[in-house]
């Protein structure tokens, strides 16, 4: 359990984006096989390995056939019935879910199901990170730019839960500068969009 600048316990929980249709790809990503797993299994997995609890999957397209492929007694599913509003509904859905579930939660990281080279470290490393600097915000470096997973203190939930539409959690990332501080995450800027993205993966291996 790691402690934040007063020495008391952090509880911080996994929200993992899973909602999306795939569009682009024309089959759902989070099914992708990757090393044996599903994409979104790899997530879990990593998830599942650090301190943090509850780990939440919000699912929406798909989400029948997803939640069949990931029945896990330590994870919680939460459907995203208006997943095609945009990613800003599923960050609302995981986090009043959790709020309401679990009322100690101080903190919570949002991460997403198509990072494939994601491990225990990464959501470890922004905890850290936030303990040392006492940055309210820490988010992943990666490709020029900052994304997921990223970190939030509770003190941003109601921003969180009030966001809408297409926008996701970067919009609140330029708001607030000053309280932000970020964590390389290599190779955290590969993503699988399309067939291509999931050849040149494969690849990889």
């Amino acid at each position: 359990m790691f402690t934040n600048q007063n020495n008391q316990a952090l509880k911080t929980g996994i929200i993992i984006l899973a909602a999306g249709s795939s569009s682009r790809l024309g089959r759902p990503k989070q099914l992708l096989d990757y090393k044996g797993k599903t994409l979104l299994q790899t997530v879990i997995n990593e998830a599942l390995e650090t301190n943090c609890t509850p780990v939440m999957v919000v699912l929406g397209a798909n989400a029948k056939e997803i939640a069949s492929q990931h029945d896990n007694a330590r994870i919680s599913i939460v459907i995203n019935d208006s997943w095609e509003n945009g990613m800003a509904s599923s960050i609302v859905a995981g986090l009043s879910t959790m709020i309401k579930t679990d009322s100690e939660i101080d903190s919570i990281i949002i991460a997403v199901a198509d990072q494939a080279f994601i491990k225990m470290s990464n959501f470890n490393n922004l905890i850290e990170k936030h303990t040392a600097t006492g940055k309210n915000i820490i988010a992943s470096a990666y490709d020029e730019t900052i994304g997921t997973p990223v970190f939030f203190k509770k003190d941003y939930f109601e921003e969180l839960l009030a966001l809408s539409g297409t926008e996701g959690a970067k919009k609140i990332l330029k708001q607030y500068p000053q309280d932000l501080e970020t964590v390389v995450f290599e190779r955290g800027g590969i993503d699988i969009d399309t067939e291509t993205d999931y050849n040149h993966l494969i690849s990889q291996q």
